[in-house]
């Protein structure tokens, strides 16, 4: 008798998580807008300002940055959305440092990869497209001729296949060692003393 009103509690849990899923977060919604925002134009001001003073090879470097922070929280996205709680509950219990965050994590998993995907990783491919115009722009002197549309091609093509190919690599990556992937970051989120 335990046992069946054990199982009905169960199956009413799940019923009530899967129609919880389904729901629209309106709140959760305007947060990541408006984060969206700010972080769109934080990175974008701080893009520009950084490459009215340096030169080519700098550019390069802040443009190869961008496309590396979005492949990288791309990764982490990735690994959140597909890893599970079981190894960390063995880790929080024997007070391993990270697993409390990595639990979150998991199951804050549609937050995290929202925010890791679709905030940092859209916003670093827009601002890596803008740097890239901007380094463009240096290197033809706003020229015409036929140079300077081969070099317009090829470094905006450099940055595409960067860009798609290191996502695709960094998704594998994701998946095949996603609870390493994410007990790290929870170990980063525990040395900076966040508390969950």
């Amino acid at each position: 008798m335990d046992s069946d009103s054990g199982k009905a509690k169960r199956k009413s849990k799940q019923k009530q998580q899967k129609q919880n899923s389904g729901t629209v977060n309106v709140r959760w919604i305007a947060i990541i807008s408006i984060t969206s925002f700010f972080l769109s134009v934080v990175m974008s001001y701080t893009s520009k300002q950084a490459l009215e003073h340096v030169g080519n090879i700098i550019a390069f470097v802040i443009l190869f940055a961008f496309i590396a922070i979005g492949i990288i929280f791309d990764v982490i996205g990735v690994a959140a959305t597909v890893s599970t709680e079981k190894r960390f509950h063995s880790m929080a219990a024997r007070k391993v440092s990270g697993a409390k965050q990595a639990i979150w994590i998991v199951r804050n998993a549609e937050k995290v990869g929202s925010f890791c995907n679709d905030v940092v990783g859209d916003i670093s491919g827009i601002i890596s497209g803008a740097t890239s115009a901007v380094i463009i722009t240096h290197l033809t002197n706003n020229g015409t001729d036929l140079r300077s549309l081969a070099l317009s091609l090829v470094i905006t093509g450099c940055v595409s296949s960067l860009t798609i190919g290191g996502k695709a690599i960094g998704k594998t990556i994701g998946i095949s060692r996603s609870e390493d992937i994410v007990f790290l970051v929870g170990r980063l989120l525990a040395v900076f003393s966040w508390k969950k």
